[in-house]
């Protein structure tokens, strides 16, 4: 089964373009909504994600219309892989899953995510250390004085 999605951000906006798109693609059925991509719950995009099966195709004419960003592409890309299915954007050759060279494209982008991750983690604890060893205190602040701390200590 070839499944299409289809996603305008506001109510004044089509979806009829991209449905006439997925369809002349090849898709079975389109999920469609008028939400913002930014929204993390989007109904219809879970209702795909849950319908999807193994030999499925996952279409949409563009990225955009898909993720918010490369992390989210990257976890509704693995969502869909771990269902058996594979995914394909009409307008992004490099991203489709179906090819190998989708795959390597995909493969790759997903490697530089997680060395930014890395790269992240690492600056963020060695900023961290130094903001320690000069005397800065971490966390939250504390809620007592410290007239109210010596109070509790006596």
């Amino acid at each position: 089964m070839i499944y299409g999605y289809a996603r305008v951000s506001t109510e004044g906006q089509t979806l009829e373009a991209q449905v006439e798109t997925l369809t002349a693609a090849g898709a079975e059925k389109v999920f469609q909504e008028k939400i913002s991509g930014a929204k993390a719950e989007r109904p219809q995009f879970q209702r795909m994600l849950k319908a999807v099966e193994a030999g499925d195709t996952v279409l949409v004419t563009r990225l955009d219309r898909l993720a918010r960003s490369t992390r989210d592409l990257l976890n509704t890309l693995d969502a869909i892989g771990k269902a058996g299915a594979s995914f394909r954007s009409l307008s992004d050759a490099w991203a489709d899953t179906t090819t190998p060279h989708g795959r390597l494209m995909l493969t790759v982008l997903g490697g530089l995510a997680e060395f930014e991750r890395e790269l992240i983690h690492a600056r963020t604890s060695e900023g961290r250390a130094r903001a320690v060893a000069k005397g800065k205190r971490m966390g939250r602040p504390p809620k007592l004085t410290p007239y109210q701390r010596e109070e509790v200590r006596q």
